[in-house]
């Protein structure tokens, strides 16, 4: 039988990657669900290429645009944020690649786990916001949850046959970013177009963003916590510029196992899909007599204090990443406007970070509450 995918997110960067590696195996996979946000023409085309049972166009000032583009087929069309949790809560899908950018992918996530679906998490900030809450209900409710996130991935895989080996670290690596070795005097400067330019990976704008500042390493940190049942201490992150190495984990006896292959999304998006089985595919190949020179160092706290930030929400724990992650995504947001510069956005989020109250263990309301509070109180230093 086909697995019966559900996409939410499916007109980004990973939505559109997963369609890709569907559409070249149809005798495995079938799409059920597709969401947008407000990119309707796409999901349009995607829906009538696909043809799922149900789509989902969270603006709905564009409902009547999809309803017509696809009146001439069997497709329901939803409107809406709460369509997009009626439609996770429905029964005719198999796995669901969570790929909704922010915290606006943790309800639909937490509504599949309650229906014991299988989670393919490209969504970071689901676990950097209610981590706690989000792996009991996945346990509770005996529903996997596989990452799709290249270094979660190659950690997931590394981590494959070893259950009762206990992990001493697991080691992040992390490209650096357009600006690696840069100084503040250089950052002070920086523009959004410069900052949309990554060296290796092709991302959406917040995640490239988030990758320019160390952000997205940090939301890593504190995912792959969740993710594997880490303290703290045990998550490192290392700059690896040539982005081959995807991530390692040290075990107890001192060695290191690593996943390696080329930067391309496609591969951890395809591992998740197929999962427990690996794939023949034609992607390129790694080829070591091309790259000779794998480098590693120390990434730059003092000049990326948003990796610091992150860390310390890491080990305060709380609602502290709840607060970080809606601070961050209101700081992206006033950049990739031009509204703040590229400093100004580590500024935002440590204001915010001291003003929102701590609260040591948080129910899911709070969760709720906390991320409100903090992207009012970030909006309000914006206006300033």
């Amino acid at each position: 039988m086909k697995k019966r995918i559900a996409i939410f997110g499916s007109t980004g960067s990973i939505g559109t990657q997963a369609l890709e590696v569907i559409e070249a195996n149809p005798d495995l996979f079938e799409v059920e669900i597709l969401t947008a946000h407000s990119n309707d023409e796409l999901l349009v085309q995607q829906a009538l290429k696909f043809n799922p049972n149900a789509v989902v166009i969270v603006d709905e000032k564009k409902y009547q645009q999809v309803k017509s583009a696809l009146s001439s087929t069997d497709v329901k069309v939803f409107a809406g944020e709460k369509a997009l949790e009626e439609v996770a809560a429905f029964d005719t899908y198999d796995l669901m690649l969570a790929a909704i950018v922010g915290f606006a992918g943790l309800p639909p996530t937490l509504r599949a786990l309650e229906g014991k679906k299988t989670i393919a998490l490209a969504n970071k900030e689901t676990l950097v916001v209610a981590g706690e809450i989000v792996m009991n209900r996945s346990v509770v409710n005996k529903a996997p949850i596989l990452p799709v996130d290249s270094e979660h991935s190659a950690i997931f895989q590394c981590l494959i046959g070893e259950y009762r080996n206990p992990i001493e670290k697991i080691i992040l690596t992390a490209s650096g970013g357009p600006f690696r070795g840069k100084k503040p005097n250089f950052l002070l400067n920086v523009k959004r177009d410069h900052a949309l330019q990554h060296p290796n990976w092709s991302m959406g704008a917040k995640i490239t963003i988030d990758s320019a500042t160390l952000m997205n390493k940090g939301l890593e940190m504190i995912e792959a916590k969740w993710l594997f049942n880490l303290r703290p201490e045990q998550v490192q992150v290392i700059i690896h510029p040539q982005s081959i190495i995807h991530s390692m984990v040290q075990f107890e006896d001192g060695s290191i196992k690593a996943q390696m292959g080329l930067p391309d999304m496609k591969l951890p998006i395809q591992y998740a899909l197929g999962f427990p089985t690996r794939l023949k595919n034609d992607f390129p190949r790694f080829d070591f007599k091309k790259i000779n020179n794998l480098t590693f160092e120390e990434p730059d706290l003092k000049t990326f204090r948003n990796l610091a930030l992150a860390i310390e929400a890491l080990n305060k724990g709380g609602n502290l990443p709840c607060v970080l992650n809606a601070a961050n995504e209101i700081a992206v947001w006033a950049f990739l406007r031009n509204r703040i510069g590229f400093l100004d956005m580590t500024d935002l989020i440590e204001k915010t970070m001291q003003k929102i109250p701590f609260i040591q263990t948080p129910t899911l309301e709070e969760y709720f509450d906390s991320d409100a509070e903090a992207r009012n109180y970030a909006a309000s230093i914006l206006s300033m």
